[in-house]
């Protein structure tokens, strides 16, 4: 295993348990005592985590995993959820896309999807797609497919998620509508709905909700019946969420209950 791939790994754990022993992690990931010191103490010095005696805890009370170190975890489910929030989308239609690693799969799968990518702006000038986003991942994504006109928020990037936030995405977001908006979220819960880890991320992706006609909200099963600390929006503003079979029946009644659609794939 290489470093980056222990790191990301390393990192995963941490995030999911809060607290890692050395013995533990190096059981984990089939590597020696030795190593995980190693990488503890320099994940600690780049303020990813906290060296402990015999371990290491979360960097932080409400820790957030950069972007650039999550790992492919759950990555089949993201990618068929991907799959199915994009044969929500139309043709022709504006979608507004939040950061993160499930939205990066959707924008993905609109890119390869066959009546889109195939498709080429009319002699008006129409696109297959208008996506707005504001995420630069995923504008860098989709700005070489000549067939979707792409529209950034600006705004001040936020290097966890590559998202842009404040008040200069604002001033963009209060100029256009939307069709739908896809939201990446980190907790969905039927009393206290979606959320985010971050305040001003939260601010940003609950104006794309509320320049859209319809919100899908496309989160895997790990992030359902969660709450998170900045609220985007309330669980009445969501219209679909697609999730994975890992669901339980009880919480999709839930959200049935509450009048939210729910696409299991």
């Amino acid at each position: 295993m290489s470093r980056d791939a222990r790191w990301k790994a390393l990192l995963e754990l941490l995030v999911e348990r809060g607290r890692l022993d050395v013995e533990e992690a190096a059981s984990e990931l089939g590597v020696s005592a030795a190593t995980i010191r190693r990488d503890f103490d320099q994940l600690a010095e780049q303020q990813m985590l906290v060296r402990t005696r015999g371990g290491a805890v979360v960097h932080g009370v409400s820790y957030e995993l950069p972007l650039r170190y999550k790992t492919a975890r759950r990555a089949s489910e993201k990618q068929r959820i991907a799959k199915a929030v994009a044969d929500l989308v139309s043709p022709g239609e504006a979608v507004g896309l939040t950061g993160g690693t499930t939205t990066t799969e959707v924008a993905r799968a609109l890119a390869v999807r066959g009546d889109l990518s195939s498709a080429a702006p009319g002699p008006s000038g129409s696109p297959a797609l208008t996506v707005v986003t504001n995420a630069l991942n995923i504008a860098n994504e989709l700005a070489v497919r000549p067939q979707f006109k792409i529209v950034v928020t600006g705004g001040v990037a936020r290097p966890q998620s590559y998202e842009l936030i404040g008040p200069l995405a604002d001033g963009v977001l209060g100029q256009i509508t939307l069709d739908v908006a896809v939201l990446g979220v980190v907790a969905l819960d039927v009393a206290h709905g979606a959320a985010a880890h971050d305040e001003a991320e939260a601010a940003v992706n609950r104006l794309l909700c509320e320049r859209a006609e319809r919100v899908v909200v496309a989160a895997d099963s790990s992030k359902l019946g969660r709450r998170a600390f900045a609220r985007i929006c309330a669980a009445e503003s969501v219209d679909t969420l697609v999730t994975d079979t890992a669901a339980g029946q009880d919480t999709v009644r839930r959200f049935e209950e509450a009048g939210i659609r729910v696409v299991t794939v």
